[in-house]
């Protein structure tokens, strides 16, 4: 298949901008020893888990402790015109907290409480340095449970700025459908609200959406206000292995079209279940896998259980195992969560260049197939797990950093899933954002007509280029 020109999806060419020492005086002045200058501060700050390394780190980190913070941050920089980069735990793929243009780091991981719990209209409202189980922890004992589950241990304010979904979003969907409303710092310091507690609105344009999955480009969130789920009567989950990857793939297909309610359903191919045994010190059998989660009542999910397992067993699944308690769903779980991890220690010293494309249930099989033949084929070692429930999957590939060569077999690799999964319908990034590294797969999916209105907004609310700017695509 014919890829897109390389040049557009590689980090582009930038120019740091000046930050003023009378902005660092100010900010000294304001925040104390809530801002820092030192270098191995601003390092932490200046990377994530993408596979850039070669960006300079911010100027100077300032540690927001509440919303006003927040918005001291913000406006002396927009005085000096001098980029505001959100940052929550560090946590992302893509690049998206890298300082390319230089800056200001404005971390909010200790904006971490749950500000309110209303369990009778089951919503919460949260700062943006809250984590996904901490909050999971102090709502459990209420009943309750946030089901959104990238993996990481990621902020909320971080998942909502990124439109995180993970392994539970065939059923229970992604951040999009699950954020009720927002505090946001705008571009020039001010603090506005979106959206409201109650389920559905008509009133006006729908900001909230915006500013979900803006990626920290369109303003700074600093409180979420969050639907909650009752947490199920019943919890079962099951491994099940295949013959093929294809016979995998096509049970799931199947499930979702019949309608089964199943809350989780991963797909690992062969050769990650090796890397995942190893690392998570399990005996899995080493051949194309499905994990699975069934909630509901105890007559539900066993209905579930059954409807599954009869679609597995015509497609030749085998090796059953069961996990009823929450140590076996929890170790079973965190041996999936860790594949990425698993992945990149399993070439020591290697970075991954990942992909987490989406196309619609019925092109699952075409767009995977033909990924893991491609990938084979290359000599190019990888990792492959999917959310293949709702039609995404992740590649991961692994490169020596300071190979030239490795890093454009990769990238070409990447290109061509993401154009294969573009002309199925289907979308380059299910989950993990545009950041820097998609910049030019966005152009190939949304079109310059799309990209002119994304400016366009972009302008309007920040007219000066300084909230987490050269991000998603270029002003």
């Amino acid at each position: 298949m014919n890829a897109p020109a390389p040049a557009t999806h590689l980090l582009p060419e930038v120019v740091q901008r000046p930050v003023p020492e009378a902005l660092l005086v100010a900010l000294q002045e304001r925040f104390g020893a809530q801002c820092s200058s030192a270098l191995a501060v601003r390092e932490q700050h200046g990377r994530d888990e993408s596979a850039f390394t070669s960006v300079p780190p911010p100027a100077a980190v300032v540690f927001a402790e509440s919303t006003q913070d927040a918005a001291d941050a913000v406006r002396l920089c927009a005085q000096y015109r001098v980029p505001v980069i959100p940052y929550g735990i560090g946590s992302s793929l893509e690049g998206h907290l890298l300082a390319v243009q230089g800056g200001v780091s404005l971390d909010l991981g200790r904006m971490n409480r749950v500000l309110s719990v209303n369990a009778e209209d089951l919503t919460v409202t949260v700062q943006p340095g809250v984590t996904r189980e901490q909050l999971n922890a102090e709502i459990r004992t209420q009943g309750l449970f946030f089901p959104i589950d990238p993996g990481a241990n990621a902020t909320l304010g971080g998942m909502t700025a990124t439109r995180a979904s993970g392994t539970n979003a065939v059923r229970y969907g992604t951040m999009r459908e699950n954020v009720l409303a927002l505090e946001v710092v705008t571009a020039s310091g001010e603090v506005i609200r979106t959206g409201t507690r109650a389920r559905k609105s008509s009133a006006g344009y729908d900001l909230t959406r915006l500013f979900v999955g803006s990626e920290g480009t369109l303003g700074v969130i600093t409180e979420v206000t969050l639907r909650i789920y009752p947490l199920p009567e019943a919890v079962r989950a099951a491994v099940c292995s295949f013959p093929t990857v294809a016979d995998a793939v096509d049970t799931v297909i199947e499930t979702i079209q019949l309608g089964v309610p199943i809350a989780r359903v991963e797909f690992i191919d062969e050769g990650t279940v090796r890397i995942v045994n190893q690392y998570s010190k399990l005996d899995l059998r080493p051949s194309p896998m499905l994990l699975m989660e069934f909630h509901g009542s105890p007559a539900g999910v066993q209905e579930q259980v059954e409807s599954v397992r009869a679609l597995a067993d015509e497609h030749g699944g085998a090796d059953f195992q069961w996990a009823d308690t929450p140590e076996e769903r929890t170790r079973l779980w965190t041996a999936r969560h860790n594949a990425y991890f698993a992945g990149v220690q399993s070439r020591p010293g290697a970075r991954a260049i990942t992909t987490d494309v989406c196309v619609p249930i019925s092109r699952l099989a075409d767009a995977l197939l033909a990924s893991v033949d491609e990938a084979k084929a290359s000599g190019v070692p990888y990792f492959m797990v999917g959310h293949v429930g709702d039609g995404n999957f992740h590649m991961g590939y692994l490169i020596d950093p300071a190979s030239t060569d490795e890093r454009e077999r990769a990238e070409q690799l990447n290109r061509q899933v993401v154009a294969r999964a573009l002309a199925l319908g289907g979308t380059c990034t299910g989950e993990h954002g545009i950041g820097l590294h998609k910049m030019g797969f966005l152009v190939d999916e949304a079109g310059a007509g799309a990209i002119g209105v994304m400016r366009a907004i972009k302008q309007a609310l920040d007219p000066h280029d300084i909230m987490n700017p050269g991000k998603i695509f270029t002003v």
